[in-house]
């Protein structure tokens, strides 16, 4: 356990939180409790700095919501990483192969797979009606063990009879596409915005609520301009910053499709 210095003194009652969220800042800077780092229990930095359990609660809340910590549940409370991924958007992206080039090492966790009738925005983005069935695949992705992102594809069932099965076992997106006589494909439309996360992605990106997502849809499309997959990707908003590249030569597909 890395333990947080002692603050010199705890001011008056009402800036009490800022005291320990001050003190916590401090050590994260100097060092002392490094990317990664698991900060001391509740009940440990309430002895340490003889506060209540509110003031340590809203301190790390604080914290989190600046992005300097992740708190992740039954686990505890941990320093983010404070290196921010640069994640290329072009006419052909592809997560591992995004984060792989970044000396990040990419990977992926099945959430929940179910066939559903496609939505009306899922529909309109497939070009497909209503009323016709789709896989709902969700996953979370990890760039070096750290939840970066939380995402909800689309796909007709009909083009890929049993896709949900082959994504829960790891089978990339790009696999299944050339097993289906798609070579190849690209991002046809991207729209990018943000909010903050739900209960449920906040917790599957180890981040607090209060602190804001970016939130990715796109569709892609095979080499004859007909979509082929719609999702929606909720990204951890401290972790990543986006980089459209319009000039994107013409590339392989090779790895797992990603936001």
């Amino acid at each position: 356990m890395i333990e947080i210095s002692e603050a010199p003194a705890i001011r008056s009652k009402w800036g009490q939180w800022q005291t320990v969220e001050e003190q916590i800042s401090r050590d994260i800077a100097s060092g002392t409790l490094g990317p990664g780092a698991r900060l001391p229990t509740e009940i440990e930095i309430m002895h340490r700095f003889g506060v209540g359990r509110h003031t340590v609660r809203r301190a790390i809340a604080e914290l989190a919501s600046a992005g300097k910590v992740r708190v992740e549940q039954g686990r505890g409370t941990f320093v983010e990483e404070q290196s921010v991924i640069r994640y290329n958007i072009a006419r052909r992206t592809r997560f591992s192969k995004n984060l792989k080039e970044q000396g990040r090492v990419p990977s992926g966790q099945p959430v929940e797979e179910l066939e559903i009738p496609a939505p009306p925005i899922v529909a309109a983005a497939l070009r497909i009606p209503e009323s016709d069935p789709v896989y709902m695949i969700v996953r979370r992705g990890f760039a070096d063990d750290v939840p970066i992102t939380v995402s909800r594809a689309y796909h007709p069932v009909s083009r890929f009879p049993n896709m949900h099965i082959r994504r829960h076992a790891g089978v990339s997106v790009t696999e299944i596409y050339r097993d289906f006589g798609i070579p190849d494909y690209l991002r046809h439309h991207t729209t990018i915005f943000t909010r903050l996360p739900i209960t449920e992605e906040a917790r599957l990106l180890a981040q607090s609520q209060e602190q804001p997502v970016l939130v990715v849809q796109k569709v892609d499309v095979d080499m004859q301009g007909c979509p082929i997959g719609y999702s929606e990707t909720v990204w951890a908003g401290e972790r990543i910053q986006f980089a459209i590249d319009y000039d994107e030569e013409p590339g392989n597909a090779d790895a797992a499709a990603g936001a």
